[in-house]
């Protein structure tokens, strides 16, 4: 016997597709509390989009087939924002709100070059992804920018679209071989005014090769300099903005980043691993502030990878917020999907999905960034 139904519930209806080859199945059922601080991009990327001229057959818990009229898949039938007290209403409502506050928005252009060199010498804080982001958010708002990426990893130079094999001039032939920096920069295929010197496998005997160099930690400041020069006697925009991508750890290709930099933005991961490893960090920061670079100074700390769902996520930027309250953003970003997806794509995440919630974030810690300048105290 059939019995048949207008529609039955959207999780339901998202998994009515998933079972036996005749498409009968036991429907489980779900807990739509659980699934509430489930970020809603996850779920989307997860659901499989419902033709609307189908039909579904199901069996009900009696063994009775029924057969279901769906409707089309969308935000509407996924998740009810009808009712603004819903957690996902109120998501929305807030991110509809912060992108209206970024609409439109001119960021300041600096009075002089920024070179800010981002560093953590623990792994996998999202360094790398905050140094590329950061950089393409402020050069879609029309600032001119150059990241230099010295891990031998060369993370940065792949997630923004720049050629960096072995037969590649990179910013190792400005190290060792004193080759010019405006040899060595290549133009973001995606972003006109984002210039990246990048990095090859070379770097990684650059650690040894550069201890017999005279002046080994001036080295890339000294390129820099030159490379400001260069674009000046060319008739070329100064550049506003100079981010440089570490290792992780403090070797002589770090130092020479410290060195050649004014500013220091050190990304933190809200778990509590990543705290460990701040305070020899910061350590490490003040002796070349006394013997190298009297200039470095800590001027920003983001927050990322963050959590919202967990206790300790939350306990960590209060505790980073509470000992640093002039550096940290306001700004946080997220644990996100379309974050971690776009270095396989070449991109970043501002480019590869502008409207994620990851995107959002960066352009709010970008926007945060140009709008603080560099006037902040030191920590």
């Amino acid at each position: 016997m059939k019995r048949s139904v207008n529609k039955i519930p959207p999780f339901a209806a998202l998994f009515a597709n998933f079972g036996s080859s005749n498409n009968q199945t036991q429907l489980k059922s779900v807990d739509l509390e659980e699934l509430e601080d489930v970020s809603r991009e996850t779920i989307f990327a997860a659901a499989p989009i419902l033709d609307e001229q189908e039909t579904v057959e199901l069996a009900d818990s009696d063994g009775e087939e029924i057969v279901v009229a769906k409707e089309p898949a969308t935000a509407r039938n996924v998740f009810d924002t009808t009712d603004d007290s819903s957690p996902l209403a109120s998501q929305l409502a807030s991110e509809h709100k912060r992108r209206e506050k970024l609409s439109g928005r001119k960021l300041p252009k600096p009075d002089t070059t920024r070179y800010m060199t981002v560093s953590n010498q623990k792994g996998g804080v999202g360094k790398t992804t905050t140094t590329v982001n950061i950089a393409a958010a402020l050069a879609i708002a029309g600032l001119n920018v150059l990241v230099i990426d010295i891990d031998p990893q060369g993370n940065a130079s792949t997630a923004l679209g720049i050629e960096h094999h072995a037969d590649v001039d990179s910013i190792y032939d400005v190290l060792i071989n004193d080759l010019p920096l405006s040899d060595v920069v290549a133009t973001c295929p995606d972003i006109d005014n984002l210039t990246v010197a990048p990095a090859t496998i070379h770097l990684a005997g650059a650690e040894i090769e550069l201890v017999s160099l005279v002046a080994r930690e001036q080295r890339l400041r000294r390129a820099l300099e030159q490379y400001a020069l260069y674009r000046d006697e060319n008739d070329m925009d100064r550049l506003d903005y100079v981010f440089i991508d570490c290792p992780p750890s403090l070797g002589l290709l770090t130092v020479n980043a410290f060195v050649a930099a004014r500013e220091v933005l050190i990304p933190i991961q809200c778990e509590y691993y990543a705290l460990e490893g701040l305070s020899q960090l910061l350590k490490n920061i003040e002796m070349i502030q006394k013997h190298l670079n009297a200039d470095l100074t800590v001027s920003t700390i983001l927050l990322t990878m963050y959590d919202g769902r967990t206790n300790l996520a939350a306990q960590v930027a209060s505790e980073v917020r509470e000992h640093f309250p002039n550096q940290v953003l306001k700004a946080l970003i997220p644990r996100s999907v379309r974050i971690s997806e776009a270095p396989s794509y070449q991109q970043t995440v501002i480019t590869y999905d502008s409207s994620s919630t990851g995107a959002l974030s960066y352009l709010e810690a970008a926007a945060e960034i140009a709008e603080r300048g560099s006037s902040l105290h030191r920590s």
